[in-house]
């Protein structure tokens, strides 16, 4: 299963010529359109906080998604490689029978790619902070699978979304440092992207917590 998974993300690859399509085309993409965050702007201000997250780090972020724009497919390659070396992982892919859905593997990687565009170019406004509650009740049960109208497993468990914070953080460093910035400025990027990440997988255990516990 897992060889027929790999082959599937490249075949689908080579023949798109890359998912990182315009916004406008990438199906289920409803960033600006979606029903406010039960997080208020206070209380996420309260986490950016939190976690040491400043006006800098909006600035390198910003230099990240610079640096990281033209090399999304190959960076999406390597994360989907790794889910694809680990049956535990591929399973959130299938029907839960082992049978992959292969527009469902494409819509999410098309959306994959604008969130790390997202994560790095846009204001963590309102709207930010609406679609990453979004995000969040597309993982839980609660609207897993209705975007794409598919069948598959009816939630990602949360501790394989904190768990994801590692890899997604340690992967991204080697390609901050392709583009011949400084050691120090790749280093800032990559603690302004390990925050950002850590945000947003806050945001989105949202669903996953008792009434009242977030």
């Amino acid at each position: 299963m897992l060889k027929n998974f790999l082959s599937l993300i490249f075949f689908l690859n080579f023949l798109n010529g890359g998912f990182i399509i315009s916004q406008q085309e990438i199906k289920g993409y409803d960033y600006g359109k979606v029903d406010k965050s039960p997080v208020s702007m206070d209380d996420f201000r309260l986490l950016q906080a939190t976690v040491l997250f400043t006006d800098d780090d909006k600035k390198y972020l910003k230099m990240a998604g610079e640096v990281l724009e033209s090399q999304i497919d190959d960076i999406l390659d390597l994360w989907y490689g790794f889910v694809g070396g680990n049956k535990h992982l591929v399973y959130y892919f299938t029907d839960g029978k082992g049978s992959a859905n292969a527009d469902y593997l494409a819509a999410v990687r098309a959306r994959f790619g604008q969130w790390i565009k997202d994560l790095c170019f846009r204001d963590y406004d309102q709207d930010w902070l609406n679609y990453q509650h979004e995000i969040a009740l597309r993982h839980h049960s609660t609207k897993k699978n209705k975007t794409d109208n598919v069948q598959s497993v009816d939630i990602i468990p949360l501790r394989y979304m904190i768990a994801f914070i590692y890899p997604i953080t340690a992967t991204i460093k080697s390609f901050l440092a392709k583009k011949g910035h400084s050691s120090e400025d790749v280093e800032k990027m990559h603690d302004a992207w390990f925050k950002a990440v850590t945000l947003s997988v806050v945001l989105w255990s949202y669903p996953y917590a008792q009434e009242g516990n977030f």
